[in-house]
This record gives C-alpha cells, sequence and structure tokens, in this order.
C-alpha cells in the first residue's frame, strides 16, 4: 500500500490582475482615471504528489511558474483556483503552524540578521522555533562537521563570501529539522567547490533525516547530482513528471565520438566517413568530432570504420548534455517520444 504523500498539489493556478499602462504623456494621464486591466494565468491547472524523502528538480525557463508555485506551496501566495496540502496543512490557511514544518532556501535571500555574528541569528531562530539546547547543540555539530562553518559562527553576515552563507543558509533552514526543505538556486553565483560542498551536504540531510527537498535551478548539475525525478514546467503547464533516467534514455539520442589521429596524413583519411546523417567537426588540426543520431548509426560500427580509417591515438564517447535536451523540450516537440 502506498504511503500518503507529503506534498500533495491538484489543478493548481493561480492568475494575476495586471493592467495595460499607455505610453506618453496623454497615456500617463488617461492611465491615473480609465485603466484596462487584463489577466496573466503564471500556473495552469498544475498537478503533482512527492512522497517523504525524495529529491525532485524543478525546472523550467524563466517565467514558466516556478517561483510561483514555489510561493504557494510555502503559504506565500493564495492560489486562484486548485489545491495543495503539505504535510497535512493548507500553506495559506495554516502558515504559522506550516512554517515551523519547512525549511527555505532562496540563492539571492538570506533569513540571517545582516549585521550580527552568524551564531547570534542561530541562537535567535533557536528561540523561534522553539528548539531545545540539547538539538540546537548536535544539530549544530552535524552542520559544522558536513558545512565546516565553525570558523565563521562570529562574523557578521555581511563579511561572509556568498559561499560562507550559503551554507549558514542551509544550516539555518534545517535548524528545526524540518521534514520538508524549499531551495531556489541554492547554487547561483558559487564557484565550483563551493558547490560541492552545498550538494555533498544535501545528500547527507536527505539520508540521515530523510528530508524531502524541491529543488529549483538553472544550473542542471544540481539535477544530476541530486534529483532522481524531474519535474519540467513551461507556460505554467507541467510537461515532464518523471525519472531523470528515463528522460535520458528517451531524448538522449545524440552521441558524439571525439578522437585524435596520429599526424596530418591521417587526417586526410577521414573524408570517407563522411555521409548523410553524420557530422564530423574539426576541433584542431588533429582532433575531431563525430556528431549522429544513436538511433540510426551503431556505435561500435562507427568506432571500427574510424579506426579503419586512420591511426587514432585517443578517442572519447560523449553523451550530449542533458543542457541540449532540455533546450529541446523548451523549443517543443521532444517530449512526444516520453511516455514516463
Amino acid at each position: 500500500m502506498a504511503s500518503e504523500p507529503l506534498i500533495s498539489v491538484c489543478e493548481l493556478s493561480k492568475q494575476f490582475r495586471t493592467y495595460r499602462r499607455r505610453e506618453g504623456l496623454w497615456g500617463g494621464i488617461q492611465n491615473l482615471f480609465h485603466r484596462e486591466h487584463q489577466y496573466v494565468t503564471a500556473v495552469d491547472r498544475v498537478s503533482f504528489s512527492i512522497q517523504r524523502g525524495e529529491m525532485v528538480g524543478y525546472i523550467g525557463p524563466n517565467g514558466a511558474g516556478k517561483s510561483t508555485t514555489i510561493k504557494m506551496l510555502t503559504g506565500i501566495l493564495v492560489p486562484s483556483s486548485g489545491e495543495i496540502v503539505v504535510n497535512n496543512f493548507v500553506p495559506w490557511r495554516q502558515r504559522t503552524a506550516y512554517v515551523k514544518t519547512i525549511g527555505v532556501v532562496f540563492g539571492q535571500r538570506t533569513q540571517l540578521w545582516w549585521d550580527i555574528a552568524v551564531i547570534e541569528s542561530f541562537k535567535l531562530l533557536r528561540r523561534i522555533y522553539d528548539v531545545s539546547q540539547r538539538d540546537f547543540d548536535e544539530r549544530m555539530e552535524t552542520f559544522n562537521q558536513i558545512l565546516g562553518i565553525r570558523d565563521y559562527l562570529h562574523t557578521p553576515v555581511r563579511k561572509l563570501s556568498l559561499g560562507e552563507r550559503m551554507r549558514c543558509d542551509l544550516a539555518a533552514a534545517l535548524l528545526h529539522n524540518p521534514p520538508l526543505l524549499f531551495l531556489d538556486e541554492p547554487t547561483i553565483g558559487l564557484d565550483v567547490v563551493a558547490k560541492d560542498h552545498i550538494r555533498h551536504f544535501l545528500r547527507a540531510i536527505n539520508r540521515q533525516f530523510q528530508t524531502t527537498v524541491l529543488l529549483t535551478t538553472h544550473d542542471l548539475d544540481d539535477i544530476e547530482e541530486l534529483c532522481r525525478r524531474l519535474l519540467i514546467i513551461d507556460r505554467g503547464r507541467v510537461l515532464y513528471d518523471g525519472p531523470l533516467a528515463l528522460l535520458k534514455q528517451k531524448l538522449l539520442r545524440i552521441k558524439q565520438i571525439k578522437f585524435a589521429v596520429r599526424d596530418s596524413e591521417q587526417a586526410v583519411r577521414l573524408a570517407s566517413l563522411s555521409r548523410e546523417g553524420l557530422e564530423l567537426d574539426r576541433v584542431d588540426e588533429l582532433t575531431f568530432r563525430i556528431r549522429f543520431d544513436r538511433v540510426k548509426f551503431s556505435t561500435a560500427d562507427l568506432i571500427r570504420q574510424i579506426l579503419a580509417s586512420a591511426e587514432v591515438r585517443d578517442l572519447l564517447i560523449e553523451d550530449e548534455p542533458i543542457e541540449e535536451i532540455i533546450k529541446r523540450i523548451y523549443a517543443g516537440g521532444a517530449l512526444l517520444e516520453v511516455s514516463a
């Protein structure tokens, strides 16, 4: 028997009422006395559910409806229609009690007090969330072991680097051990090392505490490192909801073979590989790349043909980057091949 989902969203919609601004001085005067209103649909009948312990990526282009969905899930916005139940709460109706059961991290904002030491912010949050001193000490030790925050606990937040502040924001969001964590661009602007620390921490808290994570990001490396399931939204509607592995399996049709030949004389012999459906590109004087549709061409056969045509000193088989798959999905039509 399937367990009850932690997040249940049914036919969720959100419309915003706006008005058209007329241009020029006369248009400005007209706007004072007569406004032409219009409605913009940001989220359009979205439905999905998330089980406890899942880490789900929620992605889409700018303006797709991601942030609006997250704001409704966290209780900041009231839906125009539809239903949301999160951990047995209706977020916007029971907001005071509900926010004590969630953690939220927005990459461009901080919940820490700007001019006081980090540890003082943590102590204030401990009182706000009514965390016992024993639990507080245990969690601070856990956060330090994984995130290494001890060195700047006594530093004002405004003096922290972006990576240091993000680690502290994550610790603050999880200080009360919520079952659910909302992350909006948690690694934006971070360097490779800082991103690795954040991803390692998220995997650890998910494994240790079964914390459910809903992640919105434009960094698809975050998705590949953390999430097995992907929700793709565009123009307010869910385009795909299913395993990341299935999406890659169905849409990862383009492969490429990158190889280097021994000398320029060998390079001339590669002309025999040119044919319809194969893209042969020259990377540099001795390095080439063949792009092909793996449904139409066998990778093994192509490798044999390359080796038969020239003396190869290095060869690498690469899949199409996930960024290219997502671009094709946004362009339309790509998901017709996927039956999740």
